[in-house]
């Protein structure tokens, strides 16, 4: 089961591991990451950030991610949830959620998803300052982490 989702509302981790389980017994690890809206960014204090993306293609590109993870590693259950639109600090961000039957493929494709989703996604983030805002660049170390996943386990 893999489930993609872009939304603006917030979602409830505990609903989302009810739903990835529903009824499986052969589930044996799952691993969850909640990303949050951090209050600093380079030094300054961030009031809101706002989120865009490229509607259809944004969508495909998180399904190709959940797949990619799956031919990879033993997966049962794969749920990726990103919100758009303004969100505070505090505010729930981005919800990957792997399972499997063991909890080293669990722990790594829930990793991978994530590095991936950081530097192959189309989304725009704009962050709003104390009296200023700005768009918020892709980072070196977000591209660094991906070339660990380079060769096949």
């Amino acid at each position: 089961m893999i489930r993609t989702t872009i939304q603006e509302k917030d979602f409830s981790l505990e609903q989302e591991i009810r739903l990835l389980r529903s009824d499986r017994v052969d589930i044996g690890a799952i691993t969850s990451f909640v990303g949050l809206v951090r209050d600093l960014n380079e030094g300054d204090k961030v009031n809101l950030i706002s989120l865009e993306h490229y509607p259809g293609m944004t969508e495909n590109q998180l399904q190709e991610i959940a797949q990619k993870a799956k031919s990879r590693w033993l997966l049962q259950g794969i749920t990726i949830i990103h919100r758009i639109g303004t969100l505070a600090p505090g505010d729930q961000i981005v919800l990957v959620i792997t399972a499997s039957p063991h909890r080293v493929a669990s722990y790594e494709s829930n990793q991978f998803i994530m590095d991936y989703l950081k530097t192959r996604v189309t989304f725009w983030k704009k962050e709003t300052l104390e009296n200023r805002s700005r768009w918020v660049e892709s980072r070196h170390s977000d591209n660094d982490a991906i070339d660990r996943w380079k060769n096949p386990a």
